[in-house]
């Protein structure tokens, strides 16, 4: 019988979470506290990929704003909805300088292409 060895690397998503976590100015020992886990935890699911119980990955994510789809299925080049996803995803990891420059590149290609048209 077949059975499907695919299995989730978490450390891309920990690195996820750290990066959100910094980019808030929080500190583990706040993000543990918010969602009921020891500063320890938090360190093991940024630093070594340890999987958390489902409804703290829950808290955590949402907390975060980290959108997971990029994790739970892979970018794939013929899917253009999955490019939209992929983009949302670097924008949500963005600070607000950061997001400033990509508005006014998306206005700029806009107006590039108005004047094409």
């Amino acid at each position: 019988m077949y059975q499907d060895e695919r299995k989730l690397d978490f450390k891309p998503i920990g690195m996820a979470i750290k990066k959100a976590r910094e980019a808030k100015g929080w500190t583990q020992e706040y993000l543990a506290q918010l969602v009921d886990l020891t500063p320890r935890s938090i360190m093991y699911i940024e630093n070594r990929g340890q999987h958390p119980r489902l409804n703290k990955f829950y808290l955590i994510t949402t907390l975060l704003g980290i959108s997971v789809d990029q994790f739970f299925y892979p970018y794939d080049e013929a899917e253009e909805s999955n490019r939209r996803k992929q983009i949302d995803v670097l924008l949500n990891g963005m600070e607000e300088k950061e997001l400033i420059v990509m508005e006014a590149t998306a206005q700029g290609l806009k107006s590039a292409r108005e004047t094409t048209e």
